[in-house]
């Protein structure tokens, strides 16, 4: 039996994952730490926010060490799934501070107060099978050419963005929490998420709205720009293969298998659109605009999930095309969903 810490569980990734173990039988407690910022939603949690019996919210910064350690001890917290991060490439470069502050004071006041609780002798806890992990990202390695291998949890960091240099330096402190001190802490890397309840600033739902709005479609540069695409679906039931089978002081990819430019992309969801809603009228490529590519916008990730696959069993279960057709669903019928979220004064 576990009480699990979920951090950032009221946004994309953290609240599809909150919904997908909630009821997993090894859960005693599920507290969903999450100071809500602009892409942080209870609305992602309908239906099991302040209803379910296993479930606690604390709203809390995880710049705010005391907090942070008092949630840890008081909910006497065995097992943590670290989520909670600035993630957004764009903001990082605009304003890279919060990404320093929240990405790596924040994970090492976490894993402070896990070292302290669960390493006290005075603690109830003295389980051998608590567990730390730290959900970080393929942007970490950097970028990969055309016809280079994909990542392998054996690449070197190469990050190219305040946003994935903070994440590399919070990979290194959880590595290290755990060659120094001991501390059960594993790492995963992802390639890019998509699915429900995904805040409308990255690119799939940014365009699935300005598609609907039938506004033009903004992509970066030539478009070719290439992605890994993984379900959050295939991705909660990853992190939930390592937390309850991976080794600590391990590293495992977690990669979709579904390479596909961003332009390419993005004219799939125009046609699904075309297909789904016809009365829009068609024709939704001709919205695709190209804009001035970003600031060290690296030009290809993709992830070899091998270790995973081989050592854990775990394999996606969405291919880019059925996984994408499910996500327009879920858009187009969860649009008060979109004006909810989008009307928030952080937005």
């Amino acid at each position: 039996m576990m009480n699990l810490l979920i951090t950032g569980g009221a946004g994309f990734i953290g609240s599809n994952l909150i919904r997908h173990v909630i009821d997993k039988p090894e859960i005693a407690k599920l507290v969903n730490l999450d100071c809500l910022t602009y892409a942080g939603h209870l609305e992602n949690l309908e239906g099991i926010h302040a209803t379910h019996p296993r479930y606690l919210f604390e709203q809390v910064d995880l710049r705010n060490q005391n907090e942070v350690t008092r949630v840890i001890r008081q909910h006497d917290i065995t097992h943590v799934m670290h989520l909670a991060a600035e993630s957004h490439v764009d903001r990082s470069i605009t304003a890279p501070g919060d990404f320093i502050t929240t990405n790596i004071k924040g994970t090492f006041y976490l894993l402070q107060s896990c070292r302290a609780h669960w390493f006290n002798p005075a603690s109830s806890i003295q389980d051998p099978a608590s567990r730390f992990l730290h959900v970080s990202t393929d942007e970490v390695f950097g970028s990969l050419s055309p016809d280079a291998p994909a990542f392998t949890e054996a690449t070197p960091c190469a990050p190219n963005s305040p946003y994935s240099a903070s994440k590399a330096a919070s990979d290194m402190l959880v590595r290290s929490y755990h060659h120094t001190y001991g501390l059960p802490a594993m790492i995963t890397r992802c390639s890019n998420n998509y699915g429900p309840y995904q805040f409308p600033e990255k690119l799939i739902p940014v365009a699935i709205q300005s598609i609907l709005a039938r506004q033009p479609v903004p992509v970066y540069g030539d478009g070719m720009n290439v992605r890994d695409w993984l379900h959050v679906a295939d991705h909660c039931e990853a992190l939930w293969t390592v937390l309850t089978q991976g080794v600590p002081g391990e590293t495992y990819n977690i990669g979709g298998c579904n390479e596909h430019a961003n332009l390419h992309l993005v004219q799939q969801l125009c046609d699904i659109i075309d297909d789904l809603q016809p009365a829009l009228g068609g024709n939704s490529r001709s919205l695709i605009t190209f804009v001035p590519d970003r600031p060290g916008h690296d030009r290809r990730y993709a992830m070899d999930a091998a270790k995973l696959t081989f050592e854990l069993g775990w394999r996606p279960a969405h291919t880019v095309e059925t996984g994408l057709r499910e996500t327009v669903e879920w858009y187009v019928q969860h649009q008060d969903w979109v004006k909810s979220v989008t009307a928030s004064p952080t937005h």
